[in-house]
Parts: structure tokens; sequence; C-alpha cells
């Protein structure tokens, strides 16, 4: 019979607090400022990609739409190795992959924004044609501003998601948080210790971008 592991077997203080420095090192220079750039992208391409399927006529709004499906429903994971063997192979991969990752949430924050752009009241959209306000200004200063208030908790949460998904970027060589608790589980073999650490900066940061959100939504409403 296998005997029980012990508490000391299981978790060991002395690695952790050898482990944490570069982890967390990782989390600043890597997978958040991914998540940052990425999250900036993905805002304004979905905001683009929003309006063009609004306003575009058919002959460019389909082809549009048409690749934001074909983006939605495959693997990230597929389109960052695509993107790898596509570029150069002396640029940046870290780079490349935030891009990826910002254009590949940037098709779900564009149906966000659209659903924000539909739940305008149309009366204020005959209101803007009845002063004569010019289209840009009407979505400036009229539709915009309302669209990003609706979709504000939508955006948090895909920023949450995109944020989760950065370990994905190891498949591109980036050497993000957790690519970096792996190798240092393994080379001290204290996985256990790595990776609790790794979850644990996950929920306190995605906690906190929740609570951002939130306070950030209620600012907007009042």
């Amino acid at each position: 019979m296998r005997p029980a592991i012990t508490f000391e077997e299981f978790w060991s203080w002395e690695a952790a607090r050898e482990l944490a420095p570069e982890i967390i090192e990782a989390f600043f220079t890597a997978t958040l400022l991914i998540t940052v750039v990425g999250t900036a992208v993905a805002v304004v391409v979905g905001l683009l990609l929003a309006v063009i399927t609004q306003v575009a006529p058919t002959l460019l709004s389909r082809p549009v739409r048409w690749v934001m499906d074909v983006i939605r429903m495959t693997p990230l994971i597929v389109q960052l190795v695509f993107a790898k063997f596509l570029v150069p192979v002396d640029w940046d991969m870290l780079w490349v992959g935030t891009v990826v990752i910002g254009i590949h949430y940037a098709t779900y924050m564009a149906e966000s924004f659209i659903a924000g752009i539909r739940s305008v009241d149309t009366g204020q959209w005959e209101a803007a044609r009845a002063l004569s306000l010019p289209q840009g200004r009407t979505w400036r200063d009229i539709v915009l501003p309302q669209a990003l208030r609706s979709t504000l908790p939508a955006l948090g949460n895909w920023a949450i998601s995109m944020f989760k998904d950065t370990p994905y970027l190891f498949a591109i060589t980036v050497l993000e948080m957790v690519t970096v608790a792996q190798q240092a589980g393994g080379n001290t073999f204290r996985y256990n210790e790595a990776f609790t650490i790794a979850g644990l900066i996950f929920l306190v940061a995605s906690l906190v971008t929740a609570f951002a959100v939130r306070r950030l939504e209620k600012a907007l409403v009042y």
C-alpha cells in the first residue's frame, strides 16, 4: 500500500519563496504586458469591425463577417502557430503573439459592440438626422459613447478571458508566466509550488480586474 503523502512532501515554503520572484517577474514582463496591449488591440480592432459591419455596404461588410467567423471558429493556438510560420524568423514572438491574441478577441468584442450599437434607441438616430448632424458626429457623440457604456461588462469579461489564455503563447516560444512556472518546477521538481503561485496570481489579477470594471461601470452610470 502506498504511504500517504506528508504536507512537507506536498508543499515547501522555502521552495515557494525561491520560485516566486521568477514567476512574478514573468507575470509583469510577459503575461501582463500581453494582456494590456492585447486588450487595447482587441478594443480598437473590435470597434472598427463593429462599425464596418453596421455602416459599410454589403460588398465589404459580408467578407468582414466571414473573416470574423473564421477567426472565432478556429482555435487560438492554431492561429498562433500559423502566425509564427508566416512572419519573418527574426520577429519578436511576444509581439506577434500579442497581436494575434488581440485580433482573436477583437472578433468577440466586435459582437459585443454590435449589440451595444443596436441597443441605442432609434429615436436618437432620428433626432440626429432631424438636426442634420453629420454621420461621423452622430457616431462619435451619440452612438459610440452609449455603446461603449453598455458593453463595458462584456469587454471586461473578454479581457479576463484573454488574460487566462496567455499560456497558449508557449506554442510560439513565448516565456509567459505559466511556461516559466513549468520550467521552474521542472528544474526544482517542485511543480506544486510553482503552479500554485501562478494560479494565485491569475486569481488575484482576475479579481482585481473584475472589481475595477464594476467600479468603472458604476462611475459611468452615475
